[in-house]
């Protein structure tokens, strides 16, 4: 695993439990808005963590937490996750994996092994604006596999989506709630304005961010579609 970041404790990473982070790096994506630019661009600037460490780590806070949130970068794109995960397991402790949703069987595989016991998944846009907000060009029939195999599975999951303005209308997200229907969770989070983003050319500081009053509107919408819709950081 290329393990370029370690957080010992988290409040908000794996809903319901203290956990600690790892992110590791590099992602098949390039999403416009992204603000882990290092870890997408240039993971091996940043400080590194051998698997070894960080199980030594978690065994020494396992008395005051027990759980492990994996983040990136994509952790779908590093061979060795499944296995990383399996000694996670072995510790003890619950793990939470983070990921783009554009590699189904890696999460599959997992899903069969039963090791994961929460999963997120960043929805980026409706299919049309799918590439020009992941800044790729995507397999839009890769996330439609992730989210029935997660619709299908006994994990604890959640679906979610930055809610960007000037890329992602209002009724955009509504659009994305429809496609997840059925599901439990479908969290809108908001845009992080004040850092630096993977695409250079975006008008960040000239943004005018949504504010919560709009995404309470949107989120009455999304509920039409969704079980329960949570609103991160208006």
């Amino acid at each position: 695993m290329q393990i370029c970041g370690f957080q010992k404790t988290s409040l908000v990473d794996f809903p319901g439990e203290v956990c600690s982070t790892v992110f590791v790096g590099r992602c098949n994506l390039r999403c416009r808005f992204c603000f882990n630019r290092d870890l997408v661009l240039h993971p091996e600037t940043l400080p590194s963590y051998t698997e070894k460490e960080i199980f030594d780590l978690l065994k020494k806070r396992m008395h005051v937490q027990g759980a492990l949130c994996i983040t990136g970068g994509e952790p779908a794109l590093q061979e060795d996750l499944i296995a990383f995960i399996a000694g996670a397991k072995e510790v003890g402790v619950k793990v939470k994996l983070d990921t783009n949703g554009t590699f189904p069987e890696v999460l599959e595989q997992l899903l069969k092994e039963g090791t994961l016991d929460y999963v997120a998944v960043d929805i980026k846009a409706p299919p049309e604006k799918y590439d020009l907000i992941a800044g790729r060009k995507v397999n839009y029939g890769k996330v439609e596999q992730t989210i029935l195999l997660l619709k299908n599975s006994n994990v604890r999951y959640e679906f979610r989506t930055t809610a960007v303005p000037g890329l992602l209308e209002k009724q955009d997200l509504v659009r994305i709630a429809k496609i997840l229907e059925g599901s439990p969770l479908y969290v809108l989070q908001q845009f992080k304005r004040n850092t630096v983003v993977l695409d250079e050319n975006l008008p960040v500081k000239e943004l005018q961010l949504y504010t919560r009053e709009e995404m309470e509107e949107v989120a009455s919408l999304c509920r039409a579609y969704v079980e329960a819709v949570l609103l991160r950081s208006f």
